[in-house]
């Protein structure tokens, strides 16, 4: 079954769903710039448009457009910058 998700706001959206192989969402973020925490491996594909990303004691932020993706490690804090309306699909491992 699916279960909906909202953070910041309503800002961040997403629906939850078990793929064929782990949790997944999809979702969408308003323009904005947020942080989150993982309690997984989270592998993190651009579905439109694009986002920056900064990962915890980095000092630069990387740039990911659609049909690009990144992984994040489980027990860290990474920020993601929005400067249109992205959508997003994320794995969890």
């Amino acid at each position: 079954m699916f279960k909906t998700n909202e953070y910041f706001d309503g800002k961040v959206k997403s629906i939850s769903f078990t793929s064929s192989e782990e949790p997944a969402t999809v979702g969408v973020m308003a323009v904005g710039e947020y942080e989150f925490g993982t309690d997984s491996i989270e592998i993190m594909s651009v579905i439109s448009w694009s986002m920056d990303l900064k990962l915890t004691g980095s000092d630069s932020w990387q740039t990911f457009s659609a049909g690009e993706q990144f992984e994040v490690a489980k027990g860290v804090k990474f920020r993601v910058r929005i400067s249109v309306e992205t959508s997003y699909l994320c794995l969890y491992k």
